[in-house]
């Protein structure tokens, strides 16, 4: 949840690196909070105007946590684009969100996992 919750705090913070974790956290409660307001959408009768809120929200927080993804594993965050070709750009695009990041500092900025270790 920690992770989820500075996704959002960092939501217009397209530069720099972010590790696996902090991608993927993000992606499990995103959907689990989707789930959610489709959920309550149901109960309530509202014809997805929660979730599509919802959506909305978190549109720009997973657009950058996911250009700084794409930042960890060396690519430039152009490569988001690579989703609007069917299948097979959505699948690549899982495969770089996959990788390990790039050790040591790159072009997008010091390596957010090797940071961590020396504040500790």
């Amino acid at each position: 949840m920690n992770e989820y919750v500075k996704v959002m705090k960092s939501w217009k913070d397209f530069s720099g690196r972010a590790r696996r974790r902090e991608y993927w956290m993000f992606v499990l409660f995103n959907v689990i909070f989707g789930i959610v307001a489709n959920i309550i959408d149901g109960i309530i009768g509202t014809n997805g105007l929660i979730g599509g809120l919802y959506s909305l929200v978190v549109l720009v927080p997973a657009l950058a946590v996911s250009v700084r993804r794409l930042h960890d594993v060396g690519k430039s965050g152009w490569w988001i684009l690579i989703c609007l070709v069917p299948v097979i750009g959505a699948l690549y695009f899982l495969y770089l969100t996959i990788l390990e990041g790039q050790q040591g500092t790159n072009e997008y900025g010091p390596n957010p996992k090797e940071v961590n270790n020396t504040i500790q």
